[in-house]
């Protein structure tokens, strides 16, 4: 395995096209690279400016006396290989090439990627890239891209050949909270695999989420995968399917994308769950971070009838089992006298749309203590007397005494439910807003009792 450590714990690094312009590359390294300035030492190279925020900038990587953990190089691609016989003669840890206009442009950029990964081979320096958006690793506070922010800490690896699927994750999900946010772009060094394993025995990383357009090295990502798959999951989402996309992948990353099929074949054999849109990757990826895995017993508790039967519906289709209820359950639940007597009496466990929140307690708490149920389905719809934000906070508290049983929700509506919401993911209860998506997203969490 490759020792990735300066590349993603580097504690000096030098940001080689450094620029004061906003709405710039240069400037977004700079921007982002401040965000962890009390956890390195950062310098700015660029010959031709005096002051960037802040910090003066040298000429040359050479001009920096300390030792350069990673160098950061944002520069047009002509100067692309003096800067890396720079940083080799430099002899630093680490180096990430987000410059574009390499193999991707076709024969002439692709011989100037030859000339680079032979210099840093050599070197044995290890390189991400070229034509990538960089590395951003919560833990340790490096943000060493040009992406639109910082992500929240948290326990997903989005490894990802294309840089604007990370800028997706970044900008687009800001509760969701990743480990590590990864463009490998053109992959010349350190690619697809090497992610794979370093990220793989990483105990920050619960889930490891990838987007793939080529695989370079069929035989080694299959044994690395189905080794990682055995100890954390690994969601992965396809593109260049088909003849224009896989075309496309040619002129995005200089990769051949291959056939479809196969790689359908590999992911299933290897045991990697495949997405089939951005929303489903996310999604399966949120609730495995999110939420143990369990055998394959469910149940679900719903104030409304409707939703409940569209929601057994979809388990069938996904092959979820719901669990029949058994006596003691009922009993319990039809005892009570916070629950009405025209419940269901069966899974779905319909408490019917006068439900209160008491209700909801009884016959959560109830199911969950129902040893052969091993993963809850709560649905809430928005009716006159329903209360959402109490609804939320019994689910928490009760999420915390069944810590090995997942709860995913569905509340449903609008804006009545957007607080209770944000309360059942602030506590890393996932919310789905439609009942097929959730639902799909459920199926990834059944393994095996073994497994769990």
């Amino acid at each position: 395995m490759k020792d990735l450590s300066k590349l993603f714990n580097p504690k000096t690094v030098a940001i080689i096209g450094a620029s004061s312009k906003e709405k710039t590359v240069g400037f977004g390294l700079v921007k982002n690279i401040l965000t962890g300035k009390d956890q390195r030492q950062i310098y700015f190279v660029n010959p031709n400016l005096n002051e960037i925020m802040g910090i003066k900038p040298v000429a040359k990587i050479a001009d920096i006396a300390e030792e350069i953990d990673l160098a950061v190089v944002a520069v047009p691609v002509q100067f692309v290989s003096e800067v890396i016989d720079e940083c080799c003669a430099k002899k630093v840890g680490g180096i990430i090439v987000v410059s574009a206009g390499f193999s991707e442009m076709g024969p002439e950029g692709k011989t100037h990627q030859e000339e680079i990964l032979a210099k840093v081979q050599t070197a044995g320096i290890p390189m991400l890239g070229p034509n990538c958006l960089g590395a951003v690793i919560t833990k340790n506070k490096l943000n060493a891209s040009f992406s639109p922010g910082t992500p929240l800490e948290g326990k997903i690896a989005f490894i990802s050949q294309s840089g604007a699927l990370v800028d997706v994750i970044i900008d687009g999900v800001e509760k969701l909270g990743v480990s590590a946010a990864i463009s490998y772009g053109n992959e010349a060094d350190v690619g697809l695999t090497d992610l794979l394993e370093w990220f793989g025995q990483d105990t920050e990383t619960k889930v490891l989420a990838l987007y793939v357009e080529a695989i370079k090295d069929g035989k080694k990502f299959m044994e690395v995968a189905q080794r990682i798959t055995k100890i954390k999951p690994i969601v992965a989402i396809k593109a260049g399917k088909f003849t224009a996309g896989a075309k496309a992948v040619q002129s995005h990353t200089g990769s051949m994308a291959g056939d479809y099929e196969t790689y359908k074949a590999v992911f299933k054999q290897v045991g990697i769950i495949e997405a089939e849109s951005i929303e489903e990757w996310i999604d399966i990826s949120k609730l495995l971070a999110w939420q143990p895995c369990c055998t394959n017993s469910f149940a679900i508790v719903t104030n409304g009838g409707g939703c409940g039967v569209m929601a057994a519906d979809y388990c069938k289709v996904e092959g979820i089992n719901l669990t029949e209820l058994s006596k003691e359950t009922i009993d319990k639940i039809s005892s009570s006298p916070n629950v009405s007597p025209h419940w269901s009496k069966h899974n779905p466990l319909d408490i019917v749309g006068d439900a209160s929140s008491l209700g909801y307690k009884v016959a959560i708490e109830t199911v969950l203590n129902q040893k052969d149920v091993s993963g809850l389905i709560v649905i809430q719809t928005p009716q006159i007397m329903t209360d959402p934000d109490e609804n939320a906070k019994i689910i928490v508290e009760l999420r915390k005494q069944f810590p090995q049983k997942p709860i995913i929700c569905f509340f449903l509506g609008g804006k009545m439910s957007d607080e209770a919401i944000d309360m059942l993911e602030e506590n890393h209860i996932p919310n789905y807003s439609d009942l097929k998506r959730g639902i799909i997203a459920i199926k990834s969490l059944v393994r095996d009792k073994n497994y769990c």
